[in-house]
């Protein structure tokens, strides 16, 4: 069988790339920082000549990152976030303007606003939902659009084909983290952004015990770029963490649907309990991206939005203190559940989240646990909420 005519998941599980000799079912993890040589050419000439650019783990995580983004070029990072600024500072520089999503990581909203600000880069703020109307942000140094889709803590879903083509035709580059899609549920370089991005350590290591980032393309000359900005910032990624991101490649589609079937039936319980005034679950009709969501992804995952109805002095404290199963932690894309409260992060938002909601926003992510264990410690948490 033609590998390339595979799914994603036969592919993922089937990528052996830059192995010599021997092939083993997992690749080799080489923790070494010197690479030897037995002649001065091979030292000067060969690739790659060091270990912070990546031995034969590295190069098959890229490999597989490439067919699961459908990619030709992927660089690997130690983290999301330094994946996010790999990416943005590869397509600007001083004297650029940039637009992200009102929406976006927290942390890459500050890196935007103050590091790159920093840097003499000009960064702006456009509405999640904005669409093809992006075109009137544009200025004449505008040089990039990021995308984040769905949102983080909010998940709105963007028009990324209307705001991708509104670039193009003005030569501006888009970048889009998929960390949310995952590579298997949405497909952005297929949608025309230039650039995808994605955090690791969240469904791709899949098991709440690595970091990682990669950034992804097809483009040649961004790829060249990208790869310049990595070599002069000195970044890279531990072997370890690299083997554990492949070894969660492997396993990725299973447990996406299991995240998605769990999600799901968490979302509609949840969306009838008379505490919560509504459920942001792309995936759930009621929300007010549905439709793109339908047109753009294949699937959904465990990560959604619940905003509750007014809730009496102390509920707060004593729904958490309730949670027996849920963590309350940060991170997600593990096997675990977790919850946070989102309202102290919604203040670095300027748009119409930062008033008006009936009463707190939570953010779950649903683990693989029985879902029937969930619930029931959800509605001891909601009980506790309401016995003052």
């Amino acid at each position: 069988m033609n590998k390339d005519d595979a799914a994603p998941e036969t592919r993922l599980i089937h990528t052996r790339a830059g192995r010599l000799g021997r092939v083993t079912v997992n690749p080799p993890v080489e923790r070494a920082s010197t690479v030897l040589f037995r002649d001065e050419a091979g030292l000067y000439g060969a690739k790659p000549t060091y270990g912070r650019m990546g031995l034969t783990v590295h190069r098959e995580l890229e490999a597989a990152l490439c067919e699961l983004e459908g990619a030709t070029s992927a660089r690997l990072a130690s983290n999301g976030l330094q994946a996010c600024a790999l990416a943005l500072t590869s397509c600007v520089s001083s004297g650029d303007h940039i637009l992200f999503p009102d929406c976006a990581y927290g942390p890459t909203a500050r890196f935007c606003e103050q590091r790159l600000r920093a840097t003499g880069v000009e960064a702006a703020r456009y509405d999640p939902r904005i669409g093809a109307g992006i075109e009137a942000l544009f200025k004449p140094n505008t040089k990039a659009v990021f995308i984040e889709s769905p949102g983080s803590l909010t998940f709105e879903v963007a028009d990324t084909p209307a705001i991708v083509a509104a670039a193009k035709a003005r030569g501006i580059l888009t970048i889009c983290d998929n960390t949310w899609g995952a590579g298997l549920l949405h497909q952005p370089l297929a949608l025309g952004a230039d650039i995808s991005v994605q955090a690791l350590t969240k469904y791709v290591v899949g098991h709440a015990d690595a970091f990682g980032g990669a950034v992804m393309t097809r483009d040649a000359r961004l790829a060249a770029r990208i790869a310049a900005t990595s070599e002069e910032w000195g970044i890279g990624l531990a072997p370890d963490d690299a083997y554990l991101a492949v070894r969660g490649l492997r396993t990725l589609a299973v447990r996406l649907r299991a995240h998605e079937a769990s999600g799901l039936e968490m979302a509609h319980w949840l969306a009838a309990r008379p505490e919560v005034a509504s459920v942001l679950h792309p995936a759930l009709p009621a929300h007010p991206d549905h439709a793109l969501w339908t047109r753009d992804f294949t699937g959904s995952n465990g990560l959604f939005g619940v905003v509750l109805n007014p809730v009496p002095d102390g509920g707060m404290e004593r729904f958490f203190a309730a949670l027996s199963l849920f963590g309350l932690g940060f991170s997600w894309g593990g096997f675990e559940s977790l919850v946070i409260p989102c309202d102290q992060q919604l203040t670095r938002m300027k748009g119409s989240w930062t008033e008006g909601r009936a009463g707190p926003l939570l953010r779950l992510h649903i683990g693989l646990e029985a879902v029937t264990d969930l619930k029931t410690d959800l509605a001891a948490a909601f009980a506790a909420l309401s016995a003052g």
